[in-house]
């Protein structure tokens, strides 16, 4: 049973190939914005995205015709519990429409994963999506009625770094309370109880550390500012695909900016200690979310793989908790893993119900 596993992200395309449970090749191609970029919304990056599995599979001599499971990343539709999901023509259109209110690469994923599958009439699935929503009330609610905070993260790797540590704890995932960072090209920090995401920064929406391709946080009055001088689609594309290190310098390469850094370069060392500072301020949130409760900050995702980002955190929040590092993620295997339980009679695949998991509150409704 080969399985082509399909992970599209900010500033990367992962592909692999699993055969019975086991990996037989994965690959990261690394994109940098400016060709990112040359496409006017993500939906446009398709094709170009799609070329890449291609010249994969056909630099390792396999035919996609003997492909048997597509599994593909996703996100972008309506919000789902977690777990694995089906992929029919229902979720492909509602991820390419972005009606869950996001616009992530992550959705190429299902995109691909549900046209591989018409094409060559194999099944396809994804696995937690970036907008699988487990928020507690709290987490929700904003200064504005009506108007409230979303579940939008790296759910995949951050459950899957998540329950590896738990294991190393001799504890169940449920039984644990982690702040768990992913750290690449984009940012994400959650609080994790009882097996939940009960709160955590919404990735690709303007929110936490920026990245090295997002805006994150900035005063509601400094976005307005901005916005009479640019438009929403502009805003939109900062948030996910032109912000951060893209906006300061042009690229979203963190070898290249880090290589500033260590050349002594004034600008280059401000942004990347303030990125780091960021990350630690949402950190010391997420432990109030946990009433000072914390088994372990749990640091992954490619930027992790730079000594000082860890050596930094370590020093403004060890007194936390015990830090834990997991350079890189666990995504690919993760996909795999989840969707051979199924694929054995282990475990069920959902099906897309379009219906999001949180529909707001009672007062909201109009009488």
């Amino acid at each position: 049973m080969k399985l082509l596993v399909i992970n599209p992200g900010s500033t990367s395309t992962k592909i692999s190939v699993f055969e019975d449970g086991n990996e037989l090749f994965t690959q990261s191609v690394f994109h940098d914005a400016p060709t990112l970029m040359q496409y006017e919304t993500t939906n446009d990056q398709l094709p170009f995205r799609e070329k890449v599995v291609m010249d994969f599979l056909a630099e390792r001599n396999i035919r996609i015709e003997d492909i048997d499971v597509f599994v593909g990343r996703g996100g972008c539709a309506a919000s789902q519990p977690e777990g694995v999901m089906e992929i029919d023509e229902r979720l492909y259109r509602d991820t390419m429409d972005d009606i869950g209110g996001s616009d992530h690469p992550a959705k190429l994923g299902v995109m691909m994963a549900y046209l591989f599958s018409i094409r060559y009439g194999k099944p396809a699935y994804t696995v937690n999506p970036t907008n699988v929503d487990e928020l507690c009330d709290y987490a929700r609610v904003t200064g504005l009625k009506g108007v409230y905070r979303r579940a939008q993260s790296h759910v995949l790797n951050q459950k899957g770094i998540a329950r590896i540590h738990a294991r190393k704890l001799g504890k169940d995932y449920k039984d644990c309370f982690f702040i768990v960072c992913h750290i690449d090209g984009g940012i994400t920090i959650a609080a994790h109880k009882g097996g939940k995401m009960i709160d955590g920064t919404e990735g690709a929406g303007g929110d936490g550390p920026f990245t090295p391709t997002r805006i994150g946080s900035i005063p509601i009055m400094e976005t307005a500012r901005f916005l009479e001088e640019h438009t929403t689609t502009e805003l939109e594309a900062m948030c996910s695909r032109s912000g951060g290190f893209v906006s300061h310098f042009g690229t979203s390469d963190s070898n290249r900016i880090h290589r500033m850094v260590e050349d002594g370069d004034e600008h280059a060392t401000l942004i990347w200690d303030s990125m780091i500072y960021q990350i630690c301020k949402e950190i010391g949130a997420m432990a109030t979310v946990l009433e000072g409760h914390v088994d372990a900050i749990l640091l992954t995702g490619g930027l992790v793989r730079f000594d000082d980002i860890t050596e930094k955190i370590e020093k403004r929040c060890g007194w936390i908790a015990p830090i834990a590092k997991y350079p890189g993620e666990v995504e690919q295997e993760e996909m795999a893993n989840e969707v051979m339980k199924v694929l054995n009679g282990e475990a069920k695949a959902r099906k897309y119900t379009a219906k999001a998991v949180f529909k707001g509150y009672p007062w909201d409704k109009k009488e």
